[in-house]
């Protein structure tokens, strides 16, 4: 991986109507083998129309810079299939295609067996799916997928809600967040319930890989992206990628938000492998809480009652 890439890098415009971008599946087999590795000069991801500040395409671009151009991308119904599938101006420069909502995983394995009866072993297949298609709508999926033991990379950009559709809350939402589904009011302060913790489910099915990460480390993340691609079966990535339009926060604070979050506690960067789970980064000193909080729109409404039980939930 290059010491020097740029990850504020200028982009280049958007692909004109009729250009022909990606490949096909003969192609793949024409082309020299893949190394992973981090690709500081072709954009697999790019002129898209997502909101700005948007945390998921940071998570996307990022993973497929790493991977390179050697991959077969599914995305499902959600803000990166809507943002990036926007004819004629496609945002993905390499192999892509939408699944259903909560099919994600299974067209993953789908995908991986039709690689392999064209022969084509040097190649990657990657999902990118949000919160809500993975810890709710594409959980069985999932839990099938990795359960078949098939080499498929499976990565959840979480922004904490159904953002695509109107910021609805989702099981992956936060204790006390205000969304349109669990709204802030003089009875109920928000979501009530607690954030379903993905990276344990997974875990449990004693997957070969399995990580947590952050938007605002993209070495720990592309390191994680790496040993994902190297891992012989599936292998899954639950990174933090932060909403503007959804938290009520500033478009330039989206990068500091997933650091606070790691800074704070309340987002632990760790791995799971040969059935142990490593911390990879730990906070020399936790910051406050309130900092991360008081960011936060979502969060306006929360007493001190409510405060003191998020900090209950830092692990």
């Amino acid at each position: 991986m290059s010491k020097n890439f740029n990850l504020n890098g200028d982009f280049p415009p958007n692909n004109p109507a009729g250009e022909k971008v990606g490949g096909t599946v003969g192609d793949f087999g024409k082309k020299s083998p893949t190394k992973v590795g981090y690709n500081k000069d072709k954009e697999p991801f790019v002129g898209h129309k997502a909101c700005a500040g948007c945390g998921g395409t940071i998570a996307v671009r990022l993973a497929l810079k790493a991977l390179g151009e050697r991959v077969f991308v599914t995305v499902p119904a959600g803000c990166m299939s809507a943002v990036g599938f926007l004819y004629p101006q496609m945002a993905f420069t390499v192999n892509s295609i939408i699944s259903t909502f909560a099919g994600t995983a299974s067209m993953l394995t789908g995908i991986r067996a039709a690689a392999n009866a064209k022969g084509l072993k040097d190649v990657f297949v990657v999902g990118f799916a949000g919160d809500g298609g993975t810890a709710d709508i594409g959980i069985q999926a999932l839990s099938g997928a990795i359960e078949r033991g098939d080499k498929i990379i499976y990565i959840c950009y979480d922004n904490e809600a159904y953002m695509n559709t109107g910021i609805q809350r989702s099981s992956a939402t936060p204790f006390g967040a205000s969304t349109t589904t669990s709204p802030a009011g003089s009875v109920i302060g928000g979501n009530r319930l607690g954030k379903k913790d993905m990276f344990s489910i997974v875990a449990a099915h004693n997957i070969p890989y399995a990580a947590t990460a952050s938007i605002a480390y993209p070495h720990d993340y592309i390191k994680k992206v790496k040993k994902a691609a190297a891992t012989d079966g599936p292998s899954y990535i639950h990174i933090l990628a932060p909403c503007p339009t959804g938290w009520g926060s500033e478009n330039n604070q989206t990068v500091n938000l997933a650091r606070l979050a790691v800074e704070t506690g309340l987002w632990q960067l760790k791995e799971f492998a040969g059935g142990e789970v490593k911390i990879t980064h730990k906070p020399k000193e936790l910051k406050s809480i309130e900092e991360y909080l008081r960011l936060q729109k979502r969060f306006r409404h929360l007493n001190a009652a409510d405060v003191d039980r998020v900090k209950e939930s830092i692990g």
